[in-house]
């Protein structure tokens, strides 16, 4: 029986077809006709193709605030440990929650951050902060991670998008939604939130290919006239994104997983966040730099045990699915796959069997490119009350993501005139878990 959702009170609760041809070169004969075709990107000769240009990262954003005592860093036997027992993995001496079996034998490919002391227990300014790396000051919204990805990985002239945001749950969706900040219409997500396919991506029927032309043609004609004698980085970055939507409409079938065989399918599952994270598997494999997939509702105010017990499996289940399948891809060096909330739960268990928004003592994951598999990095008390060893906070985390993707965390952008680092001055990345 699913567990009951109880809200916390929060008002926030109210492919790439030209890039990847050109990276490609000569294996990428197979695909000139129809970039949709990816059993062709299945071939070792792609594959290679694909590593020599820049890597890829695939977020699994669990929404609401995982508990990380009933994932990674169990507490058995504590008097906040909850019911669930630690087992453990194919890493000597780590062990993780006994819901999580699949993962389990798969940690070797995976890094544990068990230190996260990100101070913030507020579903919206937390969620924004966990996406960006750091909190917006007054005169300037900062791109999230995102965005980041596809200002540093896109290519500029993809017609894609390479930023997509899965969110189809109605719960938390308003608390962080992608933003490009800064970085202008040209690096926004595709938000992906009624289904797995966006929206109008099909010409209307009653449109003929002559009559669906000559609007394009027009649109241009009008565009540059407008444009004429004017230099505006707003009009810029809105004409690059409009031909992008405009060439997603000749990819189609990236976000179709009834274009996968029947067995790829079955080891994912019919759900809706595993056949999300699949999207998201077809989508990096064809070149788009940034995936985020979320799952919600992990706040568990209420029935916290029925609802992980729901809700870790799944989890389990897609995450390691994801990660066999980028290996036997020969992926997983250049796919990074991320799991992360806005924070964790406490280890406290309050009179409804729940636990409540807690930020100073909480885990994420980062598997692949990059990344030492195996290591954990953070340690927590007896209880999981506060980090006794190895802080990370939301920069340091960023930090190590972007120097595992190859990306200098002090490369500064521009604001005006003024620099801005990519994560705040005197932030490191976390050198323990990089290859």
């Amino acid at each position: 029986m699913p567990a009951k959702r109880t809200f916390c009170g929060s008002p926030e609760h109210a492919v790439n077809r030209r890039a990847f041809l050109g990276a490609a070169g000569a294996a990428g004969a197979t695909l000139a006709a129809d970039m949709t075709q990816l059993d062709a990107l299945a071939s070792p000769a792609v594959n290679d193709a694909l590593k020599k240009t820049q890597k890829r990262v695939i977020l699994l954003w669990l929404a609401g605030g995982a508990s990380q005592l009933e994932t990674w860093d169990p507490k058995p036997g504590a008097p906040t440990g909850g019911p669930f027992r630690a087992i453990k993995t194919d890493v000597p001496g780590v062990a993780i929650s006994e819901l999580m079996p699949k993962m389990a034998q798969r940690m070797k490919h995976t890094c544990i951050l068990r230190g996260l002391d990100t101070k913030n227990g507020d579903h919206g300014s937390a969620a924004v902060t966990m996406m960006r790396g750091r909190r917006n000051e007054a005169a300037i919204r900062y791109p999230d991670l995102g965005a980041v990805l596809a200002r540093e990985m896109g290519r500029p002239d993809s017609k894609v998008p390479d930023y997509v945001s899965f969110y189809t749950q109605t719960e938390g969706r308003s608390m962080a939604p992608g933003d490009a900040g800064f970085l202008g219409a040209r690096y926004a997500p595709m938000d992906l939130t009624t289904n797995n396919v966006p929206d109008f991506i099909r010409r209307l029927a009653d449109i003929t290919d002559l009559d669906h032309k000559e609007r394009s043609d027009l649109r241009d004609v009008l565009g540059k006239q407008f444009a004429a004698g004017r230099h505006s980085e707003t009009l810029g970055s809105q004409n690059e994104a409009y031909e992008r939507v405009r060439g997603l409409m000749s990819s189609e079938k990236l976000f179709d997983v009834t274009q996968e065989p029947q067995k790829v399918r079955d080891r994912y599952g019919p759900g809706q966040f595993a056949e999300q994270t699949l999207i998201a598997r077809r989508l990096v494999e064809a070149g788009v730099p940034f995936v985020r997939v979320g799952r919600a509702w992990w706040d568990s105010h209420g029935q916290n045990f029925e609802t992980h017990q729901e809700m870790v499996p799944e989890l389990d289940h897609v995450m390691a699915t994801l990660i066999d399948d980028l290996k036997d891809r020969g992926m997983l060096d250049d796919v990074m796959i991320v799991t992360l909330s806005e924070f964790g739960r406490t280890p406290a268990i309050n009179a409804s069997l729940g636990r409540d928004h807690f930020a100073s003592a909480w885990s994420s994951t980062i598997t692949g490119c990059g990344i030492k598999g195996g290591s954990v990095y953070g340690k927590t008390d007896a209880n999981g009350n506060k980090v006794v060893a190895e802080h990370v906070d939301a920069g340091s985390l960023f930090a190590t993501i972007y120097e595992a993707l190859g990306i200098n965390p002090e490369k500064n952008y521009y604001y005006g005139s003024r620099p801005i680092p990519l994560v705040n001055p005197g932030i490191e990345p976390i050198k323990a878990v990089l290859k």
